[in-house]
């Protein structure tokens, strides 16, 4: 069984900066496509950051455009976010998701695999 462990997670002022990280327990991300996804309180979980298993491509949604950036290191089975003047708005539980397949998506019933999750909160 793959697992995903988030850590990276935290409290932030408005404009501040956390990097996320993803780890898996073996080689889940070489050639498979590899998110992030968040789910704010109240609201549905939607996508933030991908990577492409094809290509190493990166997709990222319009509100983090500019600010976030997503990276993975095969050699350590770990995929990153970085966060960059972050918003209050960006506050919610960040998860990890790995597929079986190399395609990107960004829809999270094409994910086989989750982490827990690691809570971003960002103060005004």
């Amino acid at each position: 069984q793959v697992l995903l462990v988030e850590s990276g997670g935290g409290l932030v002022q408005a404009g501040g900066s956390l990097r996320l990280s993803c780890t898996a327990s073996g080689p889940l991300f070489r050639g498979r496509a590899i998110a992030w996804f968040r789910q704010a309180a109240g609201s549905s979980r939607e996508f933030v950051s991908g990577i492409s298993g094809m290509d190493g491509g990166t997709y990222y949604a319009d509100s983090v455009k500019g600010r976030f950036t997503v990276s993975r290191d095969n050699a350590k089975n770990t995929l990153y976010l970085q966060m960059n003047s972050l918003r209050p708005e960006d506050t919610a539980v960040y998860y990890c998701a790995g597929a079986l397949g190399s395609y990107y998506s960004a829809e999270d019933y094409r994910y086989d695999y989750w982490g827990q999750g690691t809570q971003v909160t960002v103060s005004s």
